[in-house]
């Protein structure tokens, strides 16, 4: 059996991080999308709980979508849902759920009118502090004063139990996604090596950092934060 594709250590240019972004992100989702879609059906239990807590009739954005998985997991709550990739709204839409294609640094969202917003496993994609700091802002922009926002993130440090493997001290790495056939369907290429990788650009939070990030915005107050399941999360609420 070929080796598995492993993480690769890269440097986030100083520069047009929106291309890097395009090329090492955004492209990438659009082509794995199916096969990753596939393999995105359990909600993670802190997300959940956050959801099922909400108040009935309460209107939240789930920035960075997906396939939607999080969007119907308390159906007494209305989510509107949106990704950058086109696909994966596809399959938002074909599940019954609302969801737009929408850049995170972009919404398409009135200020002030969300009663919370949550963005789970999106803000290590972006390839600078900066551009980490302006999306977590961002979702504060658009929920009222007293909404809450719930932010998940991948963690440098990992559980002796974690599928991910990465090299300690990390902080920026490709991650690899092997583009393989659904069991049952014809396997044109015969070697699993044929398969082809494509790499994710991810930047790893260490602990204490995407407090840090939520500490930097004014008017922010952290409710609670932690590890979850090899991710840092965070809950806060605006004042």
């Amino acid at each position: 059996m070929a080796n598995k594709p492993q993480p690769i250590a890269v440097e986030t240019p100083d520069q047009n991080q929106t291309d890097y972004e395009q090329k090492n992100v955004h492209e990438v989702y659009e082509v794995i999308a199916t096969h990753f879609s596939d393999t995105r059906y359990k909600p993670w239990p802190v997300v959940e709980d956050f959801l099922n807590g909400l108040k009935p009739g309460s209107l939240g954005a789930d920035v960075g979508c997906g396939n939607g998985k999080y969007i119907g997991v308390n159906p007494n709550v209305l989510v509107l849902g949106s990704d950058r990739s086109s696909n994966l709204i596809k399959i938002v839409h074909d599940r019954g759920f609302e969801g737009m294609v929408a850049d995170g640094l972009n919404l398409p969202y009135r200020d002030n009118s969300f009663d919370f917003a949550i963005s789970i496993a999106v803000i290590h994609h972006f390839a600078s502090p900066e551009r980490r700091l302006q999306a977590i802002k961002d979702l504060f922009k658009i929920v009222k004063p007293g909404g809450r926002v719930l932010v998940f993130v991948w963690a440098l440090e990992q559980t002796k139990f974690s599928k991910r493997n990465f090299e300690p001290g990390q902080q920026d790495v490709f991650v690899p996604w092997k583009l393989t056939p659904k069991k049952g369907q014809t396997e044109i290429k015969e070697k699993e090596e044929d398969f082809p990788v494509y790499n994710r650009y991810y930047h790893l939070f260490k602990k204490g950092e995407l407090d840090s990030l939520f500490e930097q915005i004014e008017g922010v107050v952290i409710e609670t934060s932690g590890y979850d399941r090899d991710n840092h999360y965070v809950i806060a609420q605006k004042k």
